[in-house]
Protein backbone atom coordinates (compact mmCIF):
# COMPACT_ATOMS: atom_id res chain seq x y z
CA UNK A 1 0.00 0.00 0.00
CA UNK A 2 1.28 3.44 -0.87
CA UNK A 3 0.56 6.35 1.52
CA UNK A 4 -0.83 9.53 0.01
CA UNK A 5 2.32 11.45 0.87
CA UNK A 6 5.60 11.26 2.72
CA UNK A 7 6.96 13.77 5.21
CA UNK A 8 10.59 14.43 5.78
CA UNK A 9 12.20 15.25 9.10
CA UNK A 10 15.73 16.13 8.19
CA UNK A 11 16.72 13.37 5.78
CA UNK A 12 14.39 10.80 7.34
CA UNK A 13 11.18 9.94 5.48
CA UNK A 14 8.07 9.12 7.51
CA UNK A 15 4.50 8.43 6.55
CA UNK A 16 2.40 11.53 7.40
CA UNK A 17 -1.02 9.95 7.80
CA UNK A 18 -0.12 7.80 10.84
CA UNK A 19 1.83 10.74 12.34
CA UNK A 20 -1.18 13.04 11.93
CA UNK A 21 -3.45 10.43 13.54
CA UNK A 22 -1.13 10.14 16.55
CA UNK A 23 -0.93 13.92 16.93
CA UNK A 24 -4.72 14.30 16.71
CA UNK A 25 -5.31 11.49 19.21
CA UNK A 26 -2.86 13.12 21.60
CA UNK A 27 -4.75 16.40 21.47
CA UNK A 28 -8.11 14.69 22.04
CA UNK A 29 -7.01 12.53 24.98
CA UNK A 30 -5.98 15.05 27.63
CA UNK A 31 -5.50 14.44 31.32
CA UNK A 32 -8.32 15.45 33.66
CA UNK A 33 -7.89 19.02 34.80
CA UNK A 34 -8.48 20.33 38.29
CA UNK A 35 -11.39 22.78 38.33
CA UNK A 36 -10.32 26.38 38.77
CA UNK A 37 -11.56 28.30 41.79
CA UNK A 38 -11.01 31.65 40.05
CA UNK A 39 -14.23 33.64 40.05
CA UNK A 40 -16.90 34.94 42.40
CA UNK A 41 -18.43 32.74 45.08
CA UNK A 42 -21.45 33.54 47.29
CA UNK A 43 -21.62 32.20 50.83
CA UNK A 44 -24.38 29.62 51.29
CA UNK A 45 -23.46 28.44 54.80
CA UNK A 46 -20.94 29.17 57.51
CA UNK A 47 -21.07 26.25 59.91
CA UNK A 48 -18.93 24.88 62.68
CA UNK A 49 -18.32 21.28 63.58
CA UNK A 50 -18.39 20.83 67.34
CA UNK A 51 -16.05 18.38 69.11
CA UNK A 52 -19.00 15.99 69.69
CA UNK A 53 -19.63 15.83 65.89
CA UNK A 54 -22.65 18.15 65.89
CA UNK A 55 -22.75 20.64 63.03
CA UNK A 56 -24.29 24.05 63.82
CA UNK A 57 -24.49 27.48 62.21
CA UNK A 58 -21.51 29.70 63.04
CA UNK A 59 -22.84 33.06 61.75
CA UNK A 60 -26.57 32.68 62.25
CA UNK A 61 -29.28 31.18 60.10
CA UNK A 62 -28.73 33.36 57.03
CA UNK A 63 -25.08 34.49 56.86
CA UNK A 64 -23.96 36.81 54.09
CA UNK A 65 -20.67 36.60 52.31
CA UNK A 66 -18.70 36.87 49.16
CA UNK A 67 -15.37 35.35 48.15
CA UNK A 68 -13.45 36.40 45.07
CA UNK A 69 -10.48 34.48 43.67
CA UNK A 70 -8.64 36.07 40.75
CA UNK A 71 -6.87 34.01 38.12
CA UNK A 72 -3.58 35.73 39.01
CA UNK A 73 -3.64 34.55 42.63
CA UNK A 74 -5.39 37.24 44.70
CA UNK A 75 -8.41 36.67 46.91
CA UNK A 76 -10.86 38.43 49.23
CA UNK A 77 -13.05 36.65 51.82
CA UNK A 78 -15.98 38.43 53.48
CA UNK A 79 -18.36 36.66 55.88
CA UNK A 80 -21.00 38.46 57.97
CA UNK A 81 -23.68 37.41 60.40
CA UNK A 82 -27.07 38.35 58.92
CA UNK A 83 -28.35 40.03 62.06
CA UNK A 84 -25.83 42.62 63.26
CA UNK A 85 -26.11 45.12 66.06
CA UNK A 86 -26.21 48.76 64.92
CA UNK A 87 -24.19 51.36 66.80
CA UNK A 88 -26.71 53.36 68.86
CA UNK A 89 -24.78 56.60 68.31
CA UNK A 90 -24.72 56.11 64.55
CA UNK A 91 -20.97 56.91 64.75
CA UNK A 92 -18.39 54.15 64.33
CA UNK A 93 -15.96 56.11 66.51
CA UNK A 94 -18.42 56.36 69.42
CA UNK A 95 -19.45 52.74 69.94
CA UNK A 96 -19.92 51.07 73.27
CA UNK A 97 -17.64 48.17 74.30
CA UNK A 98 -20.52 45.76 73.56
CA UNK A 99 -21.07 47.27 70.09
CA UNK A 100 -17.36 46.95 69.25
CA UNK A 101 -17.30 43.36 70.52
CA UNK A 102 -20.39 42.45 68.49
CA UNK A 103 -19.02 44.14 65.34
CA UNK A 104 -15.80 42.17 65.68
CA UNK A 105 -17.43 38.80 66.36
CA UNK A 106 -20.05 39.13 63.60
CA UNK A 107 -17.52 39.25 60.74
CA UNK A 108 -14.66 37.31 59.25
CA UNK A 109 -12.81 39.27 56.59
CA UNK A 110 -9.36 38.78 55.07
CA UNK A 111 -7.54 39.28 51.79
CA UNK A 112 -4.20 38.51 50.18
CA UNK A 113 -2.85 35.89 47.81
CA UNK A 114 -3.71 32.22 47.50
CA UNK A 115 -2.22 29.03 46.11
CA UNK A 116 -3.87 25.67 45.47
CA UNK A 117 -2.38 22.24 45.85
CA UNK A 118 -4.86 20.01 43.98
CA UNK A 119 -2.85 16.85 44.79
CA UNK A 120 -3.28 17.47 48.53
CA UNK A 121 -6.67 19.24 48.11
CA UNK A 122 -5.45 22.25 50.08
CA UNK A 123 -5.77 25.96 49.58
CA UNK A 124 -3.17 28.21 51.16
CA UNK A 125 -4.22 31.72 52.12
CA UNK A 126 -1.28 34.11 52.33
CA UNK A 127 -3.14 36.65 54.44
CA UNK A 128 -2.15 40.28 53.98
CA UNK A 129 -4.79 41.77 56.31
CA UNK A 130 -7.63 40.34 58.36
CA UNK A 131 -10.44 41.59 60.57
CA UNK A 132 -8.61 39.54 63.25
CA UNK A 133 -5.23 41.36 63.44
CA UNK A 134 -3.41 38.27 64.72
CA UNK A 135 -3.80 36.78 61.22
CA UNK A 136 -2.09 39.70 59.44
CA UNK A 137 0.98 38.53 57.49
CA UNK A 138 0.29 34.85 58.20
CA UNK A 139 -0.22 31.76 56.08
CA UNK A 140 -3.23 29.49 56.62
CA UNK A 141 -3.50 26.08 54.92
CA UNK A 142 -7.01 24.66 54.65
CA UNK A 143 -8.40 21.47 53.12
CA UNK A 144 -10.92 22.22 50.39
CA UNK A 145 -13.41 20.37 48.25
CA UNK A 146 -15.11 21.28 44.97
CA UNK A 147 -18.34 19.52 43.96
CA UNK A 148 -19.79 21.03 40.81
CA UNK A 149 -20.49 24.68 41.63
CA UNK A 150 -19.92 24.25 45.38
CA UNK A 151 -16.63 25.03 47.11
CA UNK A 152 -16.03 24.35 50.79
CA UNK A 153 -13.09 24.48 53.15
CA UNK A 154 -12.39 23.81 56.79
CA UNK A 155 -10.51 26.17 59.08
CA UNK A 156 -8.09 24.90 61.74
CA UNK A 157 -9.79 24.05 65.04
CA UNK A 158 -10.47 26.95 67.39
CA UNK A 159 -9.36 26.87 71.04
CA UNK A 160 -12.80 25.45 71.98
CA UNK A 161 -12.25 22.55 69.53
CA UNK A 162 -14.89 23.67 67.01
CA UNK A 163 -13.96 23.61 63.31
CA UNK A 164 -15.40 26.36 61.07
CA UNK A 165 -16.62 25.20 57.66
CA UNK A 166 -17.23 27.66 54.81
CA UNK A 167 -19.60 26.61 52.00
CA UNK A 168 -19.85 28.69 48.82
CA UNK A 169 -21.72 28.61 45.50
CA UNK A 170 -19.99 29.73 42.30
CA UNK A 171 -21.70 32.67 40.64
CA UNK A 172 -22.24 31.92 36.95
CA UNK A 173 -22.25 34.60 34.28
CA UNK A 174 -26.07 34.49 34.37
CA UNK A 175 -26.27 35.00 38.12
CA UNK A 176 -25.49 38.01 40.27
CA UNK A 177 -24.81 37.76 43.96
CA UNK A 178 -27.63 39.23 46.01
CA UNK A 179 -26.79 42.66 47.39
CA UNK A 180 -29.30 43.79 49.99
CA UNK A 181 -31.10 46.93 48.88
CA UNK A 182 -29.82 46.72 45.29
CA UNK A 183 -31.72 43.71 43.93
Amino acid sequence: MRWPFDCYIGLMSIKCLPLLAILLLGSIVTPAQTPSIAGTWVLTRADKLLPDGTRVSDYGDNPHGLVIFTSDGYYSVQIYRAERLNFSSGDKLKGTPEEYKEASLSTSVHFGRYTLNPAKATITFHIDRSSFPNQDDTTQVRPYEIRGNELSWKVAPRPDGSIPITILHRVSSEERPPVKGLN
